[in-house]
């Protein structure tokens, strides 16, 4: 939604191999994790109805291989992704076709079993912030710009609100959407939008590290963690501790915390077993 001069020059290194490409976006598999880049750079990765089906459809074939255990989503060129591409918005009629809205991409990161990690490598504003809200881990470039700019345009953040106000909470969800300011990656950390801010040349070995950490716990446990951490928050007190206490036996009960155990007791790596 927004122009910048710099938009094609890159702000981290080692993005996935061009030759992967297809026609909006970048996808591949390294060291257990799913790479899935925005590659419109010219366009600032705008979201588009073809970026938006191809996102999707990269979802999918992550969730589809047992060698993928994180997912993570960048950008190409400068930006991480200017918003909704206003001459082709995700979710219109492509020919002849209902394209994928981006309400489903967002639900699909959030309900999936294996993490989604944001490395924010530029710009983002808009239904780009979506992506963000929607992501379980975010990684961000300190100075990375941020904005909900939909007020500038007369319109409103609606459906990305769905998984940023959780984040923000109606305090700064109020000040950030009436207003439309902007502010840095450092600033999204404490607005609650990221986890971590650092320099542009730390980004790919600051993701590479999470993906690491994420992959030595237990990927079905891994899994009902996300689940947990939004089920939880939305249950009054006795009902959390009841479910609370049945989901912990069961997981006390499972294969994968047998081989868990196990392998702490013998002082070796787990051999997880495939979800």
């Amino acid at each position: 939604m927004e122009d910048d001069a710099g938009a094609n020059r890159p702000v981290h290194p080692a993005l996935p191999d061009p030759m992967t490409a297809t026609t909006a976006t970048l996808y591949t598999v390294r060291q257990g994790a799913a790479w899935i880049t925005l590659n419109r750079p010219e366009q600032r990765n705008a979201l588009s109805a073809a970026l938006v089906n191809e996102l999707h459809a990269h979802l999918q074939a992550a969730l589809a291989d047992d060698a993928v255990r994180a997912i993570v989503l960048t950008g190409a060129g400068s930006a991480f992704c200017a918003g909704a591409d206003l001459k082709s918005p995700p979710g219109q009629v492509v020919d002849g076709q209902q394209s994928v809205s981006l309400a489903t991409v967002l639900a699909l990161m959030q309900d999936c079993t294996k993490p989604v990690i944001g490395a924010i490598n530029g710009a983002a504003f808009a239904g780009g912030l979506g992506l963000v809200g929607a992501c379980d881990l975010v990684i961000t470039v300190d100075e990375a710009p941020y904005s909900f700019s939909e007020v500038k345009i007369g319109v409103i953040p609606a459906v990305i609100s769905v998984v940023c106000l959780p984040k923000l909470g109606p305090l700064h969800g109020m000040k950030l959407f009436l207003t439309g300011e902007r502010f840095s990656g450092t600033e999204a950390v404490g607005y609650g939008l990221a986890h971590q801010a650092v320099p542009a040349a730390q980004l790919q070995a600051t993701v590479d590290a999470l993906v690491a950490t994420l992959a030595a716990g237990g990927p079905i446990a891994v899994g009902e963690c996300k689940k947990l951490v939004r089920r939880i928050p939305t249950l009054d007190r006795d009902t959390a501790f009841a479910e609370a206490s049945e989901w912990s036996a069961r997981m006390f009960r499972s294969p994968e915390a047998a081989e868990g155990m196990a392998a702490f007791r013998e002082k070796r790596k787990p051999n997880w077993i495939k979800p």
